[in-house]
């Protein structure tokens, strides 16, 4: 283990032990690598490292800080190298919707609350098959993260976000190219919605997989032209 990284173990240390916080503020460099027993550079290099890693913020001429440690601000950085991978590297992104939505549609009939499911059918009433593209891909982004949401983990919201902005290209262009695709995506998110609403698990999971599954085959046949 390098020094660099040694330092980054001893804060996730300090942060994991809750000696510091979400929002405390660290010790002055100087006093904090007299406490680990490491030098004042491999302390600056952890602390830069850690604040790409939203586990740190730094402010200028204030201080460095433990940041909220909200899943959706970790994950960040995660949306931000899926924003740098080829567009064949959708068709992964697509692969891993079919393994985690179907879960998520199943938490979301065993938690949502009424509210929830009320703001969800608010939700599809805002956009009808007059709705245009971009209308359309918003309200499809915007319903899978309340589904998420519905489960009541943090860390699933926030990768369903970083996955919707690595996908809103493939979103928008299926919806230019396919006939019908608002009444196909209102159609199926009312059958998600509605096997929520019944709190049935199974009907729940076989919706998403087949909603999911539908823009996967697209997404496959998409690239298979584009490579001929």
């Amino acid at each position: 283990m390098s020094v660099t990284d040694d330092a980054i173990s001893r804060i996730k240390q300090m942060i994991q032990s809750g000696e510091l916080s979400p929002g405390d503020r660290l010790p002055p460099e100087q006093e904090l690598s007299e406490r680990l027993g490491l030098s004042r550079s491999s302390m600056r290099e952890a602390v830069k490292a850690l604040a790409t890693m939203r586990v740190l913020d730094v402010r200028r001429g204030d201080g460095t800080y433990v940041t909220s440690l909200r899943p959706s601000l970790l994950i960040e950085t995660m949306s931000f190298i899926l924003d740098y991978h080829s567009d064949s590297a959708v068709m992964e992104v697509f692969e891993a919707r079919s393994l985690l939505e179907p879960g998520i549609a199943v938490l979301a009939a065993q938690r949502a609350s009424a509210d929830q499911i009320a703001e969800m059918e608010a939700h599809l009433d805002k956009i009808d098959e007059t709705s245009d593209t971009e209308d359309l891909v918003t309200h499809d982004l915007e319903f899978h993260r309340m589904l998420a949401e519905a489960t009541g983990n943090d860390y699933l919201v926030g990768l369903i976000e970083a996955i919707g902005s690595q996908t809103w290209r493939a979103r928008v262009w299926r919806g230019v190219t396919e006939s019908n695709a608002v009444a196909r995506t209102l159609g199926e998110h009312r059958q998600i919605l509605a096997s929520i609403r019944e709190r049935d698990e199974t009907v729940a999971r076989a919706a998403m997989t087949l909603h999911i599954s539908g823009a996967e085959r697209w997404i496959s046949t998409e690239l298979d032209e584009s490579a001929d």
